[in-house]
């Protein structure tokens, strides 16, 4: 048995020395992929980007004794790599940007490993396994140690004055009974809430808040996101919502909560941003408000409710022999119409007694009466336009 250790120490030796023998390849490659990952253009400076090619060469170091190692010892996290996460946090890049990176990095090396493997004669399945094992679980310790560093690191970067304002704003959200004297905003009149997602820059909210006549309250609960509230005696009109909603722009996402009165107004409207937030994030939309999807953002949020949607009311149409899109059209023609079949037909160009036809295969398809579960129906064929945006926006 100890033989058989020693054969397969040898071997992973072996396979670290082959690719010692082609780390300049494996290293411009995985930098390559690395730095395709789009960044911001704070990210750009010469310290950030000497600091993921530093990464980039010791992260390689740590895979390769990790390979050697096969799962039966563990290197020390890369501190080219915890720097990375710190200095990621300062040039006000997301962590969801640094593990991207990270990934594709690891995915570069692991198609090295597996043509290097595939030329080891001596490697049979069990020792291929093993040797990819061995990277795998370390790579994972790696993402979590980048991902601990970067929120100490955002802990750390955000002042002692604004921890304080988002721990008073956080409290107050929960309905504790907090002193609010030193967020310097009053919570009478109205407020409109925003949850902005992107390099966005706090002058150019206050900008926003000026621009509407609005006091402002603005909190950063991390480096990419700012929860705002426009607060103001008269509400917001129509026309006023739709302009703040066009400010959106391609690096920064808006979610606009519904107007809100008094305090309560004030978690409601934040509470609707957050919520309508995924959505916009979803289909890649720059800006969105609540009001246009109020049911599509709460069923979003449980899993069970948007399943069993798309298995009682999608799936069935889809065994129409167009795969369920004439239904579909139909049914969003009656729907827009107010559930009026002459106007749903007008605007399809077809007769009203093929839009009765259409709806009356719906019911035979579902099982289900449109009177009895229109809502639901309507619902599900808004979550099936947002799958259909998603895959066709540009990154899907």
């Amino acid at each position: 048995m100890s033989g058989l250790t020693v054969d397969r120490s040898k071997i992973r030796n072996a396979l670290r020395a082959r690719l010692e023998a082609r780390r300049t390849e494996i290293e411009q490659a995985v930098l390559a992929r690395v730095q395709s990952i789009a960044k911001p253009a704070g990210a750009r400076d010469g310290e950030y980007t000497e600091s993921i090619r530093s990464a980039v060469a010791a992260s390689l170091d740590y895979c390769l004794a990790a390979v050697e190692l096969g799962g039966e010892g563990s290197p020390p996290i890369p501190s080219a790599s915890l720097l990375e996460a710190r200095l990621a946090v300062r040039h006000g890049v997301s962590l969801d940007e640094v593990l991207r990176r990270s990934i594709a990095g690891h995915t570069v090396f692991s198609d090295f490993l597996i043509e290097v493997a595939a030329g080891e004669e001596r490697l049979e399945g069990l020792d291929l396994q093993q040797a990819m094992r061995g990277p795998a679980s370390l790579f994972d310790r790696l993402i979590v140690a980048i991902s601990d560093e970067f929120a100490r690191e955002s802990d750390r970067h955000l002042s002692s004055t604004a921890k304080r304002r988002l721990d008073c704003v956080s409290r107050l959200l929960a309905g504790e009974p907090v002193g609010a004297s030193g967020l310097e905003y009053g919570f009478g009149g109205w407020h409109t809430g925003l949850v902005v997602r992107g390099q966005v820059s706090d002058d150019s909210i206050r900008k926003l808040a000026n621009s509407h006549d609005c006091r402002l309250l603005l909190v950063r609960p991390d480096v990419e996101t700012a929860w705002a509230w426009l607060g103001r005696r008269h509400k917001m009109t129509q026309s006023e919502l739709a302009h703040l909603q066009s400010t959106g722009s391609s690096q920064v996402t808006f979610a606009i909560g519904a107007p809100g009165n008094g305090p309560v107004g004030w978690r409601v409207t934040h509470r609707q941003a957050l919520a309508a937030l995924p959505v916009a994030l979803r289909v890649r939309r720059n800006s969105i408000r609540y009001d246009e999807i109020p049911l599509l953002a709460s069923v979003m949020k449980d899993d069970l409710v948007v399943t069993s949607l798309r298995e009682l009311y999608l799936e069935p149409l889809g065994r129409d022999r167009d795969g369920g899109i004439a239904l579909r059209s139909t049914l969003d023609a009656y729907f827009a119409a107010g559930r009026n079949v002459s106007s749903a037909a007008s605007a399809l160009g077809v007769s009203r007694q093929t839009v009765t036809n259409r709806l009356n295969t719906v019911e035979r398809y579902t099982g289900r009466l449109l009177r009895e579960c229109g809502t639901e129906l309507e619902v599900a064929l808004q979550l099936h336009a947002l799958d259909e945006a998603a895959a066709q926006s540009p990154g899907s």
